[in-house]
């Protein structure tokens, strides 16, 4: 009986004329041979790179993430941290050494983080008695209180209470206090959580709580006529009180006023921009050359400039009896 095996490319069988023979064809041959150098060729393009930062002393953002195998926004991360150094050679510019890079790595080996986890491995009977103490406490009601590897006790809550002071959901509370290395401690299958480290986290202050009322984005939005990003941006450079429940953030009514004062836009004694420009028939541009060339007094309120209605009225009255017309000559 003639021998029948597969063949190595395409896969269909076929009579070999010998041992050695592992293509049906020719043509798979000749596409087998160049599947093969075309593989080799594509390791060679990935390997090079590397091969030559290798022998570099200087990297950029770019080199240092290829040769540390991450993203150049992990690279930033690191030197924001403070963890890889570099130096700015210009604006748009900046370079590493590799010994800093294997100085950093060399200086943090990988090792497990168990938030509570004792250095000294306790015995059984201080093990037992320990948990005992602590069931005790659960069962008087009573919060925890488990030493960690600083002198000062931690106080802990559990999971339901941290839901409800707070208003987090259950998957972005365990999410947020895994990202930040907040200690955790488990009794009988619940989670409890270190008050000082999550106070610290969420920003519960006095003041916060002292605050009574507070406008979801949507409500701030319509209540004081701006954006979205307007509004991120105001809370973000006048740091203004927020927070957040349930997955919404809350912005202080109090502070808001403060910045968009409504009462002084409901005021007939100032003028919008734009109610300017349509009161008189002109352009916003031209409004604001007039303000700024008579000084005027403006009030910015927001990212809007509130016009002084007495001053701009005399003003424009002035420009009639002169010119005739309101409009820039």
């Amino acid at each position: 009986m003639r021998k029948t095996r597969k063949c190595a490319f395409c896969g269909k069988e076929f009579i070999c004329n010998s041992g050695l023979q592992r293509y049906c064809s020719e043509q798979c041959a000749e596409a087998a041979k160049a599947q093969r150098k075309k593989r080799q060729q594509d390791f060679l393009k990935a390997v090079q790179p590397v091969i030559d930062i290798a022998s570099l002393e200087y990297l950029t953002f770019s080199k240092a993430a290829i040769l540390m195998g991450c993203s150049r926004q992990y690279v930033y991360k690191l030197v924001n941290e403070g963890k890889l150094p570099a130096s700015r050679i210009s604006s748009r510019m900046a370079f590493f050494r590799k010994a800093d890079i294997e100085k950093m790595l060399a200086g943090n080996p990988y090792h497990r983080v168990l938030p509570g986890a004792s250095s000294n491995k306790p015995s059984k009977k201080s093990s037992h008695s320990s948990s005992f103490s602590l069931s005790s406490r659960k069962a008087n009601n009573h919060i925890p209180k488990i030493s960690m590897r600083s002198s000062e006790p931690l106080e802990y809550i559990s999971g339901e209470d941290v839901m409800a002071i707070y208003k987090l959901k259950k998957s972005w509370l365990y999410a947020s206090a895994k990202k930040n290395q907040v200690p955790i401690c488990k009794i009988a299958g619940k989670n409890y959580y270190s008050r000082k480290h999550l106070d610290a986290l969420f920003g519960v202050t006095a003041e916060i709580e002292a605050l009574t009322e507070w406008l979801t984005t949507e409500e701030a939005v319509e209540l004081y006529s701006t954006t979205k990003e307007s509004l991120r941006t105001q809370a973000y450079r006048r740091h203004i009180p927020t927070k957040r429940e349930y997955g919404k953030t809350y912005y202080s009514k109090k502070h808001l006023d403060d910045i968009f004062r409504p009462d002084l836009k409901a005021s007939d004694a100032y003028y919008t921009t734009t109610e300017a420009a349509e009161k008189y028939g002109m352009t916003k541009s031209n409004i604001c050359v007039i303000v700024k060339t008579n000084n005027i007094t403006k009030v910015k309120v927001g990212v809007q400039n509130l016009i002084v209605k007495e001053e701009l009225d005399r003003i424009m009255a002035s420009r009639l009896a002169q010119f005739g017309v309101y409009r820039l000559q």
